[in-house]
């Protein structure tokens, strides 16, 4: 490959994590919104444990973005500011039941599901292009597959319970 078609590539490739990195850190910051206010409006005696694990994930997930926003900056990259941001996460709306912990519980694992799912993505693109940014997200997909245990232990208890 000659050098400009190597230049080319290399260029892509550095915008194309960049973009990824951005979608993550979005991702990560629209977590955090949707874990405030759920473990702020959740209720009844069963919702307890469930609001203590949102409120303590909180900071994790906020240092998170905050690795991601670092990394972005040291590729060149932008964070994006609020205006930049679009959020979707229907899956972890605050739901209408203020004691419907189950329908919580899905939504954290359908969440994580897609931030496991994300950040496998940019792992793959990172291989051999940029291994600082690939580790980086090997080691916040673990958090994140840890987190998906977690709930998927609450949600065996609570269809148990059901």
């Amino acid at each position: 490959m000659d050098r400009l078609k190597l230049l080319k590539k290399n260029f892509y490739v550095k915008n194309t994590i960049i973009k990824e990195l951005q979608e993550s850190y979005q991702m990560e910051l629209e977590t955090v919104t949707n874990y405030l206010a759920i473990s702020i409006d959740l209720d009844g005696a069963r919702a307890e444990e469930i609001k203590k694990a949102l409120a303590a994930d909180i900071t994790e997930e906020l240092m998170h973005a905050r690795q991601l926003g670092e990394r972005i900056k040291q590729l060149g990259g932008f964070v994006p500011g609020s205006l930049a941001l679009k959020f979707g996460q229907k899956c972890l709306q605050p739901p209408k039941d203020t004691t419907d912990v189950t329908s919580v519980i899905e939504g954290v694992i359908e969440a994580e599901d897609g931030a496991i799912k994300q950040y496998n993505k940019i792992i793959r693109l990172c291989d051999g292009h940029d291994y600082v940014t690939q580790d980086l997200c090997i080691r916040l997909l673990s958090s994140e597959e840890a987190h998906k245990v977690m709930f998927v232990g609450f949600l065996k208890e609570y269809r148990k319970k059901a």
